[in-house]
């Protein structure tokens, strides 16, 4: 893939400072980076940022970047979310090639560095529960306290390790930990636990363990045996790197990847839980990891989010070193933006007026021409048919419109899109309620296309269908999951309490131009005046159109704030 969209005006940040740094020195050739989601469920807009700095990095530097999977919690992990995961990040535009890993890889490697460790009398078994080992830890003020096995002969512990793996204990009753320094002023330096009993059938490795290796302990050293050079990860391992750095020390791995922290991806409006988000689907508050709703990149893709979107987003907001807060509006503009450029233009009513043009020939039909991207006339144009009968957006009639109102009203002349000029006549109400049913109008023949011979101006242009022709269709209106900035701000309040019950409104009657019958699922396309929209991938059918909104033409929640 051509790499120039990704690379244009981009601001050297920190971490390509010193991977520019090392290979100046020859410290290494070339980088080689790492993407480890744990295949717990479906990744979200935080990941793009993580998949696009490592997968960046290896591509400007004609390198590679490793997935692989940290699945060393089988009681969570799942191989369907290996394929998601899998697939969201060549959505998103990038490939690993031969480099795709698992830490299950690594399970007897893992299992003999463990060995080593307790022939250093650098590990032991512990027998004390979990509850146990955080009382012994002590806190951030007061010193840890040694775990009465901690000097247990090595020979003992290389015996009790061994039946632990053989499945000789029951979950709980048996820890691996480190040895290291139960007085540091790192709690992770305070003898971490490294293998744990969990007798729970792995998806990739079946029943042959019993016993899983940590986070900490597998992720140096599946970096180190990958000969990965620099290690990316946020902020949160910033206090976990002596960690990383003791156990390849400690061992001497022959390869010593270098641990970079940068700061995580904080959005306004949503959570960046897994587990929260795991809440929100088993709680069915969403539809699904995919619902349009939800900023995992598998929703956002479901929404008409593009690829090119989300990287020029990562890209914007950079790689830091400190916190902060993102609005969501940059997300929002940064779709909007690409969408602009290239989603193809139609027409569509959302709610539907019908009008009755009353000097047009009954029984006729005609086609008019119209361009599928104003500002790119590369990008062709399309037929659209006009009949005596057509429908427009019902807000775009008012029967004593204000001074400002331009669009159409009693004894007004408006433009329709790329067809005539109309003026309205009369108006036809329900005897019953009031409500409008029909508008019936007049339209000037001479002024096809949109213009008049005679020079005469109109300030409205509205969007229109062709009542004969036009194909129904259900818009789901999508806005924003969350009520306010942070939901998790108060600890106190349950972070659901926020949610917006406006985030989904459903319109069943709906109407489009007859050029989108044969519009393949998951296209993109600007409803003219209405936003941007996309065919659903998952509910949309050849009988039943079924369009998400992806993003509004403009920010309306920074006009409201406004």
């Amino acid at each position: 893939m051509d790499n120039s969209d990704r690379n244009n005006d981009k601001n050297v940040d920190f971490i390509r400072q010193i991977i520019a740094e090392d290979i100046k020195n020859g410290k290494h050739s070339a980088p080689v980076t790492r993407f480890p989601p744990e295949p717990n469920g479906f990744l979200h807009i935080g990941h793009a940022k993580s998949i696009c700095l490592n997968f960046g990095i290896a591509e400007e530097n004609n390198a590679c970047c490793h997935l692989r999977f940290d699945d060393t919690n089988p009681s969570k992990e799942e191989a369907a979310y290996v394929e998601s995961i899998k697939k969201d990040v060549q959505w998103l535009g990038y490939e690993w090639g031969d480099n795709l890993f698992f830490a299950s890889d690594y399970f007897d490697r893992l299992y003999d560095y463990a060995v080593e460790l307790i022939r250093q009398d650098k590990a032991y078994v512990c027998d004390l529960s979990a509850e146990e080992i955080r009382e012994y830890r002590g806190t951030l003020t007061e010193t840890g306290k040694e775990s009465p096995y901690r000097n247990r002969a090595i020979e003992e512990n290389i015996a009790l390790f061994h039946e632990m793996k053989e499945g000789k204990f029951e979950t709980g009753s048996h820890v691996l930990r480190a040895k290291i320094d139960m007085a540091s002023p790192n709690l992770n330096m305070r003898d971490p636990v490294i293998y744990r009993i969990l007798k729970v059938d792995h998806h990739r490795t079946g029943s042959k363990w019993c016993i899983y290796p940590m986070y900490d302990y597998t992720h140096c050293l599946s970096d180190a045996i990958e000969g990965i050079t620099h290690s990316l990860c946020t902020l949160e391992f910033e206090d976990h790197r002596p960690l990383y750095d003791w156990f390849l020390d400690t061992l001497k791995t022959p390869c010593h990847p270098r641990q970079i922290e940068f700061a995580r991806l904080n959005l306004t409006y949503t959570v960046m839980s897994k587990r929260k988000i795991l809440q929100l689907v088993t709680g069915c508050h969403v539809t699904g990891w995919n619902d349009p709703r939800m900023l995992t990149i598998s929703g956002l893709r479901r929404r008409g989010y593009t690829p090119a979107s989300i990287r020029n987003f990562c890209s914007e907001i950079g790689i830091g070193k400190k916190e902060s807060w993102i609005d969501m509006g940059v997300l929002e503009n940064s779709v909007r933006n690409d969408l602009n450029d290239t989603a193809p233009r139609v027409m569509g009513v959302l709610d539907p007026l019908k009008v009755i043009i009353t000097n047009y020939p009954p029984e006729e039909s005609e086609e008019i021409e119209a361009q599928n991207h104003p500002q790119k006339p590369e990008m062709g144009t399309r037929r659209i048919p006009f009949s005596r009968e057509i429908y427009i957006e019902r807000s775009d009639f008012m029967e004593d419109p204000p001074k400002k109102f331009f669009r159409l009203g009693p004894g007004r002349e408006v433009r329709l899109r790329y067809a005539y000029f109309i003026t309205c006549v009369s108006v036809i109400k329900d005897k019953d309620t009031g409500v409008v049913r029909e508008i019936h109008c007049t339209y000037d023949p001479t002024t096809y296309g949109g213009n008049a011979p005679d020079g005469r101006k109109v300030k409205g242009t509205i969007h229109w269908v062709s009542a004969a022709h036009a194909l129904s269709c259900e818009v789901r209106l999508y806005d924003r999951l969350f009520a306010v900035e942070n939901p998790d701000a108060d600890k106190e309040v349950d972070f659901k309490e926020h949610l917006n019950t406006d985030s989904l409104t459903v319109l069943t009657n709906c109407l489009v131009e007859p050029s989108l019958r044969q519009t393949a699922a998951g296209t993109s396309l600007q409803f003219e005046r209405q936003g941007y929209f996309c065919l659903d991938i998952e509910d949309s059918k050849p009988d039943h159109l079924v369009f998400n909104r992806t993003v509004g033409l403009r920010d309306s929640w920074a006009k409201a704030q406004g």
